[in-house]
C-alpha cells in the first residue's frame, strides 16, 4: 500500500495570506502546507480522499494520473472545493461517472455545489460526473477493504477511514478533522502500521484536536507510526518534530508511505 500526502495544512493553508511569521516565511519546504488530502494506492486501486482547493496543483506536483474511487470525509470547503478538477479523471474513465462516497450531509453539499456533475455521464464532454453513494461501515473491494467510522467535528460528522490491503494485509488509518476519536474508532485503528490524526495546533480548538490531544489518542491506538495533519502556521515542521514523542511526527506535503 502506498499513501501520498497531497496536503497537510489547515483551511487557511501555510503560508497564510498576509502573514510574515517564521513558519509562513520559512525556507523549509515541509512548512509549505496546502489543504489536507491523501491519495491511497491499495493493490493498484487508486483512492482519492478529499479534494482541496489546490487539488489540481497537488495532482500535478505528485504526478497523480488515475483515480478509481473518491471519498469525501465531510463537506467543508477545504475538503470539497477542488472536486470540479475530478473532471480529468472522468475523462480517463471514458466519460463515465466517478464513484463518490460520503456521508448524507457530504453528498448534500456535493449536490449543492456541483449540481451539473450529478449523473452517470458528464453533461458535456470534459465535465465532471459523480455517482454519489453513502459510505458504508465496510466497503469491500477486490483489492481490500475500506472501513469507515464517524468522528465528531463540531456540528458535522467526519468519516474516519481505515484501509486494509488484501495482498499484504497492510492496514492504514486516516482520521482528519475531528475533535475526539471515540472508542469505536480507536478500536478500529488498532493494528494499523500507520495512523494519521488531526493535530491542529498546541492551543485547544472547539472542533479539532490539539497536538496534545492527538498525542494522547496516538498512545491509545499504539501504532508504530503516527503522523499529524491539518497543521496551522503556529508550528514549524522541524521544531514540532523535535518536540513530539517517539513514534509521532508531523506529516508534510509530498510525503509518501510504503506499507
Amino acid at each position: 500500500m502506498e499513501i501520498i500526502f497531497l496536503g497537510t495544512g489547515t483551511s487557511q493553508g501555510v503560508p497564510m495570506i498576509a502573514c510574515d511569521c517564521a513558519v509562513c516565511t520559512s525556507a523549509d519546504p515541509r512548512d509549505h502546507r496546502t489543504r489536507a488530502s491523501i491519495h491511497v494506492v491499495m493493490d493498484g486501486l487508486h483512492v482519492q480522499v478529499d479534494a482541496a482547493p489546490e487539488f489540481r496543483l497537488q495532482c500535478l506536483r505528485e504526478n497523480i494520473r488515475w483515480i478509481d474511487q473518491f471519498i469525501l470525509t465531510h463537506g467543508h470547503a477545504d475538503h470539497i472545493a477542488g472536486m470540479d478538477d475530478l473532471r480529468r479523471f472522468c475523462d480517463q474513465h471514458g466519460g463515465t461517472a466517478l464513484p463518490v462516497w460520503s456521508t448524507e450531509a457530504g453528498m448534500a453539499r456535493v449536490r449543492a455545489m456541483f449540481p451539473y456533475a450529478i449523473g452517470e455521464r458528464p453533461a458535456a464532454k470534459g465535465y465532471a460526473a459523480f455517482r454519489l453513494q453513502p459510505m458504508p461501515a465496510r466497503l469491500e473491494l477486490p483489492q481490500g477493504v475500506i472501513e469507515s467510522v464517524p468522528l465528531p467535528h463540531g456540528e458535522v460528522v467526519t468519516l474516519g477511514l481505515v484501509f486494509s490491503e488484501k495482498s499484504t494485509g497492510a492496514k492504514f488509518a486516516y482520521y482528519t478533522d475531528c475533535k475526539t476519536v471515540p472508542p469505536a474508532a480507536i478500536a478500529l485503528a488498532r493494528g494499523a502500521a500507520a495512523v494519521v490524526l488531526d493535530g491542529l495546533r498546541d492551543q485547544p480548538h472547539p472542533t479539532h484536536m490539539s497536538i496534545a490531544e492527538a498525542v494522547a489518542v496516538a498512545r491509545e491506538i499504539a501504532a508504530p507510526r503516527t503522523l499529524l495533519t491539518h497543521l496551522t502556521h503556529l508550528n514549524g515542521h522541524s521544531v514540532l518534530a523535535a518536540a513530539l514523542p517517539p513514534g509521532v511526527e508531523p506529516a508534510h506535503d509530498g510525503l509518501r508511505l510504503q506499507l
